[in-house]
């Protein structure tokens, strides 16, 4: 029987037809049962009506089932794909929002910080309750592939309290890759543009990889090209490129100062780090708002917003439009796609992937998710050693892994000490913030958010009572330190 591949979040705007794009291309799962679950109706029913066109105009024989009934899309499944963003839009503002008044900049605010705990406290419940689904009615080999953020925690709580084997999947090595083999590019054609004659190209499948590390906290371990080794040459090469030079100074400065590149675009590596928005009068030395991932204060949250309007805006003309070829040369580089077929097919796909640590980093903790290469066939998913990180790079992710694994005991148990140890000990928050603002900051942040963590139900009553008895300390009204002119243009990322 064609396998089922059951969405959770199908009304994700771009991510669920971009998905199942790439799965219908492969031509062994173009009969597959797609089923599609939100709590958004009108979203869900959106995305279906276009996914619905879109399989029809291409002649697959895929069927999809669209309901609200979560239980009922998982009836089966043998592989679940969770893209959901629990909160939303309303629930991420607070996560940008509220931290700003106690001085706290982000740019992302989904994965680390005091922006991505708390985004894990909304999310890892409800990941539970769709492993407690799965568990009960999916099929018996079923996989449970989480894009969701923030990746690692929700990742590391669906494998040690959810008992569903789950992978959690992202791009950011994919991105990191291509930078790297543009640089290359620059590195040997000296300033040739690509029209030159003698220009010769550098594709990212000539530079092979090893990256490793937590996820966006990822480091490019072993770069070779025409086999030799290129880390020892990567400074140079970011310090002259035209656009990294100017707009990832952060990634170049942790290259300059820790021997290795890191997967994350600038704004989301300045926010995992103590030391480059932690002074709004220095933040622009760092960032970026050239292009919103480079740094800008709130940057994906504008851009998600934006997106959402569009979406009301745009869905009537996009019914109008023809619908996309499903051109397997056009196929994204997420990984989803690749590793069902790999399953599938027993076609070999090697990856990075965001799985239970085990023995595979050496000097990282067993028990945490980590970022590392796999290789996927019929077997299943197999991931090789790879011994110890160097120490400066197994330092930083340490610290991070220690903050995940608090936020992650703190949203299972409901423990609101441990969610502040959290919070204390994450690097941007403890640079800028005193104990007793980071105590009152979390306070503030679980009763705005109130209604989406029915873990600390119990310690929402004291919270008030504490707001309300003390002198308020997030009193700042400022914006943030690298804000995107009113009147500016919608950014992109360079490519």
């Amino acid at each position: 029987m064609a396998p089922k591949i059951t969405f959770i979040g199908a009304g994700s705007l771009g991510f669920t037809r971009r998905l199942m794009q790439d799965i219908l291309t492969v031509p062994e799962l173009g009969g597959c049962r797609l089923a599609f679950t939100d709590i958004n109706k009108v979203n869900l029913d959106r995305i279906t009506q276009l996914a619905r066109r879109d399989i029809a105009h291409n002649k697959k024989g895929a069927t999809i089932t669209a309901t609200t009934d979560r239980k009922k899309a998982l009836e089966g499944a043998d592989y679940v794909v969770s893209c959901v963003r629990v909160g939303g839009i309303e629930g991420f503002k607070g996560d940008i929002e509220i931290p700003l008044k106690y001085g706290i900049d982000q740019c992302v605010g989904d994965t680390l910080c005091i922006g991505g705990i708390m985004y894990g406290q909304r999310n890892i419940p409800v990941m539970l309750d769709f492993c407690r689904d799965i568990r009960e009615v999916a099929g018996d080999e079923v996989l449970f592939l989480n894009y969701a953020n923030p990746n690692a925690m929700n990742t590391w709580a669906a494998n040690n309290y959810g008992d569903v084997p789950c992978v959690g999947l992202c791009h950011g090595v994919q991105g990191g890759h291509w930078a790297i083999a543009n640089v290359i590019q620059h590195m040997i054609n000296k300033g040739k543009k690509d029209t030159d004659k003698g220009f010769k190209p550098v594709r990212v499948e000539d530079v092979d990889i090893i990256c490793a590390g937590l996820n966006h906290q990822t480091w490019y371990i072993q770069v070779l090209y025409q086999g030799e080794d290129w880390c020892p040459r990567l400074l140079r090469g970011f310090e002259t490129h035209p656009w990294f030079a100017e707009h990832e100074k952060v990634r170049v400065d942790m290259l300059r100062r820790f021997g290795y590149f890191s997967t994350e675009s600038n704004g989301h590596l300045s926010e995992y780090l103590a030391w480059y928005r932690k002074r709004p009068s220095e933040t622009m030395k760092w960032a970026s708002v050239a292009s919103w991932i480079s740094g800008e204060t709130g940057g994906y949250l504008r851009v998600v917003s934006e997106s959402r309007h569009e979406f009301d805006r745009m869905f009537p003309k996009w019914l109008k439009e023809a619908p996309p070829e499903y051109d397997p040369g056009k196929r994204s580089h997420e990984h989803g796609s690749r590793i069902i077929e790999a399953l599938e097919t027993g076609r070999v796909y090697r990856g990075h992937f965001n799985v239970v640590n085990g023995h595979t980093i050496t000097n990282l903790p067993e028990d945490i998710v980590v970022e590392v290469p796999g290789y996927v066939d019929r077997n299943g998913i197999n991931i090789p050693p790879v011994g110890d990180l160097p120490t400066g790079c197994a330092a930083i992710c340490s610290q991070s892994a220690f903050v995940q694994r608090l936020s992650v005991e703190a949203a299972v148990e409901g423990d609101l000490a441990k969610l502040k140890q959290a919070a204390l000990l994450d690097p941007l928050t403890g640079a800028v913030c005193t104990t007793e603002e980071v105590d009152q900051m979390v306070d503030e942040m679980v009763v705005a958010q109130a209604k989406w963590l029915p873990q600390f139900s119990r310690e929402v009553a004291g919270c008030r009572k504490r707001l309300a008895s003390g002198k308020r300390l997030g009193v700042n009204k400022w914006k943030g330190a690298a804000l995107l002119p009113a009147n500016a243009k919608k950014t992109k990322r360079w490519s």
